[in-house]
C-alpha cells in the first residue's frame, strides 16, 4: 500500500454530524465549520431531548455526542492541531483519520507545526517530513536544523531532487526521485515509541498548492506510515560529494 491509496482509504470513510434541537442557523454554521472536513451536517430533531447538542456518527453507527456551544463559540476555533484539552476534545477524537479537504500552504504549516512542537518537547523519538522539492525544504532549513539538534530526536526529510542539495548538519536527507514524495505532503512523528505522543499529518497535492488528507495520533497508522517510509526510502543518497546527512 502507498501513501496515496492510505489517503484514499481514510477519505472512503465519511462520517455524518447531526445537529439536533437547535435553529436551522446553528446548522449552517457548522456546515461552513467543517466545509474543508470529509463530514455531512445535517439537522435532526429529538422529542423531549436536550436542546442544541450534536451526534457524530459513521455509517449510522454512533460514536459521539458533544454540546453545540463547544463547536461553535468563535473563542474555541482551532487551527488543525493534535492538544489535549481542547473543548473539541469528543469529537476531535473521531474525527481522527477524517479528510480534510483543500487545505492551503498556511493551514499545512499551521497543522505541521504542532507535530514539530509535539517531537521538540518530547525530544527523542524519529521526525520524518515530507518536503515534496529540495528547494522547498530550502526554506525550512532553520527549523530543522534546530529540530535535528536534538541529541536524542533522529530527523528525517524527504524531496525529489529540483537542485542542490541544501548545506545542513544535523538531519538526514532522503533525495528520491518518487512521484509519491513528489505530490505528499508528510510530517509524522514517531512518539520516541509512546503510543501517546504519536501524531501524523499526510496529505496529497491535488490541485496547485491545495491538499487533501488527514492528521492522526492512532499509533497503528503512525507505524504504518513510519515503517512504509523506513522500507521504501530507507538508502540515502549523495550530494555532491558529501553524504546528505
Amino acid at each position: 500500500m502507498s501513501l496515496t491509496e492510505l489517503i484514499a482509504g481514510v477519505e472512503a470513510h465519511e462520517r455524518t454530524l447531526t445537529v439536533f434541537n437547535a435553529d436551522a442557523s446553528v446548522t449552517e454554521t457548522l456546515r461552513e465549520h467543517f466545509a474543508d472536513r470529509n463530514v455531512v451536517v445535517e439537522r435532526g430533531e429529538a422529542a423531549g431531548g436536550p436542546r442544541d447538542y450534536v451526534v457524530l456518527s459513521e455509517d449510522e453507527e454512533f460514536l459521539t455526542a458533544a454540546d453545540v456551544d463547544d463547536l461553535v463559540n468563535p473563542r474555541r476555533a482551532t487551527e488543525p492541531h493534535f492538544e489535549r484539552d481542547s473543548p473539541y476534545r469528543p469529537i476531535l477524537d473521531h474525527l481522527d483519520e477524517t479528510m480534510f479537504t483543500s487545505y492551503d500552504t498556511r493551514q499545512m504549516i499551521a497543522a505541521s507545526r504542532e507535530i514539530e512542537d509535539r517531537a521538540w518537547r518530547v525530544g527523542s523519538g524519529e521526525l520524518h517530513a515530507g518536503f515534496q522539492k529540495l528547494s522547498v525544504l530550502g526554506t525550512q532549513l532553520d527549523v530543522y536544523e534546530q529540530l535535528g539538534g536534538r541529541r536524542n530526536l533522529d530527523v528525517h526529510a524527504y524531496a525529489v531532487p529540483d537542485g542542490e542539495v541544501p548545506d545542513h548538519e544535523s538531519f538526514t536527507v532522503h533525495v528520491e526521485r518518487s512521484r509519491e514524495i513528489a505530490n505528499s505532503w508528510f510530517v509524522v512523528y514517531d512518539g520516541a515509541g509512546v503510543d501517546a505522543n504519536k501524531c501524523a499529518l499526510l496529505a496529497e497535492e491535488r490541485e496547485p498548492r491545495r491538499y487533501y488528507g488527514f492528521w492522526t495520533y492512532d499509533p497503528d497508522t503512525v507505524d504504518w506510515i513510519v515503517d512504509h517510509l523506513r522500507n521504501t526510502y530507507g538508502l540515502v543518497e549523495t550530494g555532491g560529494d558529501d553524504a546528505a546527512r
